[in-house]
């Protein structure tokens, strides 16, 4: 038997058929961005499933298919209030009884595209054989997915585990599009870090590379990093300690093996480790002090959306 995984950003949707050895066996990617409403995007998706299940020669042997979407909902498999989806908007879409309905009945399960991270990675990548860690994807926000002997949480209403949008300053923090200050997306997701090499060139008159770039993202402040700029080090050390601060909180609430990091930001891994790991030992409790490991995905980047929201599909 096969399954279907589909990961839905705000730009671009991606999809694939997966094998029970965790192989992507076809896939191909859409725009999410072109639409306005979902009954037209939904169209357009189920044509591209037919397609990948057709190219991989698996009609009629996919089992179900599985989603991360931000702001799903595991228990309803509505997307609700997904601002940052064209067509999601301020109301509640039945995403999954939509797309089974013109998938003509095959069975969708839906989630968050962090918890979707969470489970892929704990069927396929570093979270292998762990039953509790934390799962934090650093991207354009800060997703999380939190699991506990064995399940993902997903609360009472279905959206457990919002970490991004813990407060990691507590007074005249940065505004965050959620509406609060000092969300940890505001310091710690790649837009995090683009905001704070704005400030920080504002602020002083250090030389650094970054002077000279335009649209700073967080791409140019790990190349930078790379060239051994001062500004750009400092950055990634800030945005480590902030990291691992919030880190040591997580982990009095559930005592995690490991904390898995996974997304663009993760990349910079050799600029991030250290601070993450000095400011979350010197902030916990020393119960748990040098006994929660953090680690970064194994699954291929470009498979790992796709691989996260499959593993949902083996449970149908």
């Amino acid at each position: 038997m096969y399954v279907v995984g589909i990961d839905i950003g705000g730009q671009t949707t991606k999809l694939g058929v997966v094998d029970a050895r965790g192989t992507v066996l076809s896939q191909t990617v859409i725009r999410t961005d072109t639409y306005t409403e979902v009954a037209p995007y939904i169209a357009e998706l189920s044509a591209a499933l037919n397609k990948v299940i057709a190219d991989a020669g698996v009609e009629g042997q996919v089992r179900g298919i599985g989603v991360g979407a931000p702001n799903g909902n595991y228990y309803t498999g509505t997307i609700e209030g997904a601002v940052n989806l064209s067509w999601g908007g301020n109301h509640t879409i039945e995403f999954a009884k939509l797309l089974s309905e013109a998938m003509n009945g095959l069975p969708v399960a839906l989630t968050n595209d962090a918890n979707a991270a969470a489970v892929g990675e704990m069927t396929y990548g570093a979270a292998r054989g762990m039953k509790n860690f934390i799962m934090i994807t650093l991207g354009t926000g800060v997703g999380s997915g939190i699991v506990i002997n064995g399940d993902v949480v997903y609360g009472h209403d279905g959206f457990a585990g919002e970490l991004g949008h813990v407060a990691a300053v507590r007074n005249n923090g940065r505004t965050c599009n959620c509406g609060k200050t000092g969300c940890l997306e505001t310091y710690a997701s790649a837009t995090g870090v683009a905001r704070t090499a704005r400030e920080w060139l504002e602020l002083s008159d250090e030389p650094s590379i970054l002077r000279s770039v335009d649209n700073i993202s967080s791409k140019d402040v790990y190349e930078a990093a790379k060239d051994g700029d001062e500004l750009a080090l400092r950055i990634f050390d800030f945005t480590g300690k902030m990291l691992g601060r919030s880190f040591a909180d997580f982990i009095a609430f559930s005592s995690p093996e490991a904390i898995v990091l996974f997304g663009g930001l993760a990349r910079a891994k050799e600029f991030l480790l250290k601070p993450i790991e000095e400011a979350m030992n010197a902030n916990v409790l020393p119960l748990w002090r040098g006994k929660v490991k953090i680690v970064f995905s194994q699954l291929k980047e470009s498979d790992a959306a796709i691989l996260g929201a499959s593993a949902l599909a083996w449970e149908l």
